[in-house]
């Protein structure tokens, strides 16, 4: 998922567009994935002007369960380096949904749990050991640092589908890609 993303932002800049026009124009055979994208990208201002260091970035991510979503971040780089994730806006189009709040819930707790491994997850190896044992032992990202997290779930009548870790995957490649063009 990073590696697509991320190159297909690459292949945007190239071309010189919009990454968000690109995908679009990509996803023509797509409509369920053309509409997450509109969805969050409308949602979060796509296109608006960020303060002075913030940049967006997106993603769209089709699931194996057919589910599908898209991920807009705003993202701040500090003077010194400090990354610094302000805002997450998600579309979901799960089929349909039995439970709203356990979609939005799933999509809330995987944007942290992403952000925090993009940034902080690390796994060493010391003389052929896992040096880390759980959680205590890696940083997470804490409540004071959780970005405003938006969930909007895109009504249909299709089959329900899976949800869970799209959100957590969806999310480095939006945050990490993110520009002020």
């Amino acid at each position: 998922m990073f590696v697509i993303e991320s190159f297909i932002d690459e292949l945007a800049a190239a071309a010189k567009q919009d990454p968000v026009e690109y995908r679009r124009a990509l996803l023509r055979k797509s409509p369920r994935a053309q509409r997450v994208l509109d969805v969050a990208t409308k949602a979060a201002g796509w296109g608006k002007p960020l303060p002075e260091g913030w940049g967006r970035g997106v993603s769209v991510l089709y699931s194996g369960w057919d589910s599908y979503l898209s991920e807009v971040a705003e993202v701040e780089v500090s003077k010194a380096g400090e990354i610094r994730v302000h805002r997450i806006v998600c579309a979901v189009d799960c089929g349909t949904v039995v439970n709203p709040d356990t979609v939005k819930a799933q999509m809330e707790g995987g944007i942290i749990f992403g952000i925090s491994g993009a940034l902080w997850g690390e796994v060493t190896i010391e003389k052929g050991r896992v040096q880390q044992s759980n959680f205590h032992d890696v940083r997470t990202l804490r409540i004071n640092e959780a970005p405003a997290i938006e969930v909007h779930l895109v009504r249909n009548f299709e089959k329900p589908g899976g949800i869970g870790e799209p959100g957590t995957a969806l999310t480095a490649p939006a945050f990490c890609r993110s520009s002020s063009s």
